[in-house]
């Protein structure tokens, strides 16, 4: 079932070495395709990256070099008005995606494209990472992309045959998720405290990487400092005003 798929979704990170067929990545990204999109301005391209010295430099640029190396297949997804520019210039027109709401449109169309890759190669037999490290060096690996203006790179993902098992990270209680007719943020001073304890545990007894912490202690230490403040002007320089 693909609930079952869905709710079975592990990252993984070991690759064994076999490459993606050409029609396997061909009927994952043409099933990707097939996601919602806004007004339907499909707003996104990907970058199967096949060159091992461009996936070398990716490897030392997204600081994971393990993935890069060792995948099947790596793509990179962009937000992508380039095209959009073009489809308007063939009508004799101009278009201005420098808005803020231009680039949240980019951004959730790459993700649910993304998102329908991942599922159709997890439905293929095949494993997946999302690599946000991408934005370590976003002008860096435009430049050795030749992403044109207004085409950035918003994450990469690691696909192929798994060479490692890893169990499924217990996800937050539906309950905390669902909200009825109004937003309740008092239900957290409940379900926190026990999703910590089942994250502790979790961590405690994987496989791998053991650690002593929680859900909540990472989420405190991960959020309590700026992350990646480089992005507003290089997304700037790429077109996207964010006016």
């Amino acid at each position: 079932m693909v609930i079952e798929l869905l709710k079975s979704h592990a990252s993984v990170r070991k690759y064994k070495d076999i490459p993606l067929t050409k029609d396997d990545l061909k009927e994952i990204v043409s099933a990707g395709q097939h996601a919602a999109s806004s007004h339907f301005v499909q707003a996104y391209s990907v970058i199967h990256v096949t060159d091992m010295g461009k996936r070398e430099q990716l490897a030392e640029l997204s600081k994971n070099k393990s993935q890069m190396l060792s995948a099947g297949a790596v793509l990179i997804f962009c937000a992508d008005y380039c095209r959009l520019a073009k489809a308007a210039e063939l009508n004799g027109k101009e278009i201005d995606f420098s808005y803020v709401e231009n680039l949240l449109v980019g951004s959730i169309d790459v993700a649910l494209f993304a998102q329908n890759v991942a599922i159709a190669a997890e439905s293929k037999g095949y494993g997946i990472c999302y690599i946000g490290g991408i934005r370590n060096a976003p002008e860096e690996i435009s430049e050795l992309l030749n992403l044109p203006n207004g085409v950035a790179p918003m994450f990469a993902m690691s696909i192929g045959v798994p060479d490692e098992a890893n169990e499924v990270k217990p996800r937050l209680p539906v309950e905390a998720i669902i909200h009825e007719n109004n937003y309740n943020a008092e239900k957290y001073n409940d379900i926190l405290p026990s999703y910590d304890q089942t994250m502790h545990d979790y961590y405690l007894n994987r496989g791998s990487n053991q650690k002593d912490t929680a859900w909540s202690e990472q989420m405190a230490d991960f959020l309590s400092a700026p992350k990646r403040t480089y992005m507003k002007e290089f997304l700037e320089k790429k077109g996207f005003s964010l006016k």
